[in-house]
């Protein structure tokens, strides 16, 4: 199984609001990935705590022939194409897109130009990372970890609140 978190707390110029900006990235996500599922939409404070507005989060099940690093790649240049610029770590942003697994692999790469750091390493901390894996993917486990998303979560302090507030069609 191959996940991607999204996420945006601004507005974009073009598409407007967060929701409609992921709405519109996923479109534009499903010309080189196969989505498979999409969790619902969720609101979610900002991680760590902070005085930014909150975001929209999902996570997308995808399939894609892409290696791990070719599918990084990709996803850092459609954030690029949306207008995002990484200028500091956890700032306010129009768009973030995650790998979050591919497959089971796991990797601890400190160097970010010999690939992604695999699984993604602060999913288990991201309780608006999990409760979207736990909906689209109930048995999935974590590739280093082993345990469920749903275990994960619950396992979180409380200090992480969060909300649905949008249901997508996972018809393909």
């Amino acid at each position: 199984m191959i996940l991607i978190g999204l996420g945006a707390n601004m507005p974009h110029p073009d598409y407007g609001g967060p929701l409609d900006t992921l709405s519109e990235a996923v479109r534009h996500l499903r010309k080189s990935v196969d989505v498979l599922h999409q969790s619902s939409w969720y609101r979610s404070a900002p991680v760590p705590a902070s005085d930014q507005p909150w975001f929209v989060n999902a996570v997308l099940a995808v399939d894609t022939k892409m290696t791990h690093s070719e599918l990084l790649t990709a996803l850092h240049k459609t954030e690029r194409y949306f207008g995002r610029i990484r200028r500091q770590r956890w700032e306010a942003r129009v768009l973030d897109l995650d790998l979050l697994v591919y497959h089971d692999l796991v990797t601890e790469n400190q160097d970010q130009l010999a690939g992604p750091v695999l699984p993604h390493p602060y999913m288990q901390e991201r309780a608006f990372v999990l409760a979207p894996i736990a909906e689209i993917a109930p048995e999935w486990r974590h590739p280093a970890s082993r345990l469920r998303a749903s275990d994960l979560l619950a396992m979180l302090p409380s200090e992480q609140p969060f909300d649905v507030v949008g249901v997508e069609d996972n018809s393909r």
